[in-house]
This record gives C-alpha cells, structure tokens and sequence, in this order.
C-alpha cells in the first residue's frame, strides 16, 4: 500500500477513528489525529503481502500466534497512532482481546513502493521500535528479489540482514526459515 496526502479531514480522537474508518471504502492510517488515505498497490505488491502471510500462518498453525494481514492495524505501542502493515506477527495475549488491531507484534513486514520506500525505512520504522517486543522489521521489495531483515540484538540495537536472490531468510522471532525465491516465484519483475 501507499500512503496518499492526508485527507481534509477535522482532527478525531481514536474513538471516532474508528468509528468513521468503518464507513470508508478505503484505509486510513491514522498518525496523530490525523488520517492519511492508502492507496492501492501492484500486483507484485499484493501477491509479495499474500505469500508471506499464508507462509506465516501456516508455521504458527497451533502455536497461540497471530498473523496479521494488511486489513490489520498496528497500534503505535503508547500512542494514539494506527498503521496499516502488509503483515505483522503477535504471539502477546494482549492482542487477543482488541478486535481491530494489534498493539504487541514481535514481526512486522512493509512491502515497498518507490512511494513509501523512504518513509517504510525512516519515519514509520522510528514509530514500530516503540514496541519494546517488535523484534524483527522486514521489509520486502516488489521490484527485485531483495529483502532487507532489520533484527533488534540483546543490547536493544538494531541490525540490517539484506536476502538476495537464492539466500535463506531467517526470522528468529518466529522461529521460522524460507528462501527468498518462495516469496518471488513467477512474478515479473521491473
């Protein structure tokens, strides 16, 4: 997804956030009282999201874990913000008990636009590491086989892992391995 310029909109209290998402037709994330329209993404986009999430769910099968997809919002861990990941992992029970969003992820996956790129990496990385259990922040292009693993170490720093074509990705807070070329069989790529 993209994000698009915020909408001319008054400012809302999460409350009422939510109650006036429920009658859009498309997604809004919403980052201090504010709400910023999503726009739609590629093909490549949307089928990257799809795999990585059926690939998740399938390994958590059982295990008292949820997977997220990006109809999903993410509560910024303190704050009143909400956004809209392509996916995200909690195993926290917290989580099972608000019916629109996550608050504790301990995964979160962006899949990249040349419009969202900058902020994916930057702005909205800044928000997600709020969460004192997010774990690992994978973001995912959708125009070459490249995946970039950025893993929070013992002494709370963050990490940088880039996958390229033919390598194994490893997600240690799932407890999970796949090859990069699962999550980019038969697309086309710019």
């Amino acid at each position: 997804m993209t994000i698009a310029a915020k909408e001319n909109s008054p400012r809302f209290a999460p409350e009422q956030y939510f109650l006036w998402e429920e009658k859009q037709i498309d997604k809004h994330e919403y980052i201090d009282g504010q709400v910023y329209a999503m726009s739609g993404g590629t093909v490549n986009h949307g089928r990257i999201a799809i795999r990585l999430t059926a690939i998740f769910d399938a390994h958590l099968e059982g295990s008292g874990c949820m997977t997220g997809n990006s109809d999903i919002k993410v509560n910024i861990v303190e704050t009143n913000n909400y956004t809209y990941p392509d996916a995200s992992v909690t195993c926290d029970d917290r989580d099972k008990s608000t019916p629109n969003y996550f608050t504790y992820p301990c995964l979160i996956v962006e899949v990249l636009s040349d419009s969202t790129e900058a902020y994916d990496r930057g702005g909205k990385f800044r928000m997600y590491r709020k969460n004192p259990l997010l774990k690992e922040y994978l973001l995912v292009s959708s125009t070459r086989i490249e995946i970039d693993l950025y893993r929070k170490n013992d002494a709370g720093e963050w990490t940088i892992v880039n996958y390229q074509e033919g390598d194994t990705v490893e997600l240690k807070s799932i407890n999970l391995s796949f090859l990069v070329n699962r999550v980019y069989r038969g697309l086309t790529l710019a």
